[in-house]
């Protein structure tokens, strides 16, 4: 029979369990404290995230160190220009039987079915492809020939995207863009972890050594943070500040009119409360603060908020606009 948790016994787990995730982690990804942090939030939340950096920041590592320390099942894209939506879902074959000669259909399942999908520098491949990952994203699940086919439970995705290249690259589009929870930036390392990056041997990965997996009872968590108690302070600040971001709306004021050209929908305020939700788990609380909040605000609409061309035009960006509707609302 299995042990009923209580909230108590629940969120003394979580922490527990991403302590130790961080520490095996930090054997391997040097520094990124940060992005670490948010990248569990969005573990133990279930939403998939949108990493941006440029190339030999460890994204890729990163992600797989994650599923190893976790003991997930591992799946990577590598997308191209050439990637076919089949590529990533998977396709059903024609197939006979050499005893009876009857003929049938078997379908072959892709890398999407796996509990931790890294899709490698995922804007090098045409919204043809991109999109495949659409209802995979939103519902778990892909359709194929007519069938439905569950995905594996959890299943997150992790994206990776190179900011300084154009060439050959097809932006997200913003349906899909929504679709993730976090948008995280991966800045270069402080100079005392890229002296400790700098004596590795770039021919060898480095070695993670774990100790034990964690024991995660995904659905358990999931349960506590749906039913985590919110102040309506916290859900009011939510709410305002992302209506606060579109430029047609009554609650925007001159500098966003000006600035913005779009603004973040509801699913950015089910993300911000959730985020938070997340954030005070990790630190073991049972209830979120506005600090929780604002924390997670710049990844949760980073991706959600268009600059104007005027924006543009005087060196403003997503990062600033975000920055300046924190300290006006949160």
């Amino acid at each position: 029979m299995t042990e009923i948790l209580t909230e108590a016994q629940t969120l003394k787990m979580i922490r527990e369990s991403i302590e130790k995730v961080k520490k095996d982690l930090s054997r391997v990804v040097m520094g990124q404290e940060s992005v670490v942090q948010e990248i569990l939030i969005s573990l133990i939340t279930g939403g998939h995230v949108l990493v941006e950096g440029v190339p030999g920041l460890a994204k890729t590592t990163l992600v797989s160190a994650l599923s190893s320390c976790l003991g997930l099942q591992f799946g990577r894209i590598q997308f191209t220009p050439d990637l076919m939506p089949a590529d990533i879902l998977g396709a059903e074959f024609l197939e006979e039987d050499k005893v009876t000669g009857n003929r049938h259909l078997r379908f072959e399942k892709g890398p999407v079915f796996a509990q931790m999908l890294l899709a490698d520098e995922i804007n090098r491949t045409p919204p043809k492809t991109q999109a495949a990952l659409l209802q995979a994203m939103q519902e778990r699940s892909v359709t194929i020939g007519g069938t439905n086919y569950d995905l594996p439970f959890p299943f997150m995705v992790f994206a990776t995207q190179n900011p300084i290249e154009n060439e050959g690259t097809y932006p997200l589009p913003e349906a899909q863009l929504d679709r993730f929870m976090f948008k995280i930036r991966i800045d270069y390392p402080e100079l005392t972890d890229e002296r400790a990056i700098a004596v590795m041997s770039p021919r060898t990965l480095p070695e993670l050594k774990i100790d034990s997996t964690p024991d995660i009872h995904w659905q358990e968590w999931y349960k506590l943070l749906d039913a985590m108690p919110l102040a309506d302070t916290i859900i009011d600040a939510a709410v305002k500040l992302v209506r606060a971001t579109r430029p047609e709306g009554a609650e925007a004021d001159d500098y966003i009119k000006e600035n913005v050209r779009w603004g973040a929908g509801p699913r950015a305020s089910q993300y911000l409360l959730l985020a938070a939700k997340g954030a005070a788990a990790i630190e073991g609380c049972a209830t979120p603060s506005m600090e929780h909040l604002r924390s997670i605000t710049p990844s949760v609409l980073r991706h959600r908020i268009i600059p104007s061309f005027s924006a543009e035009a005087h060196h403003l960006n997503s990062e600033s606009i975000i920055a300046d509707l924190i300290k006006k609302y949160l």
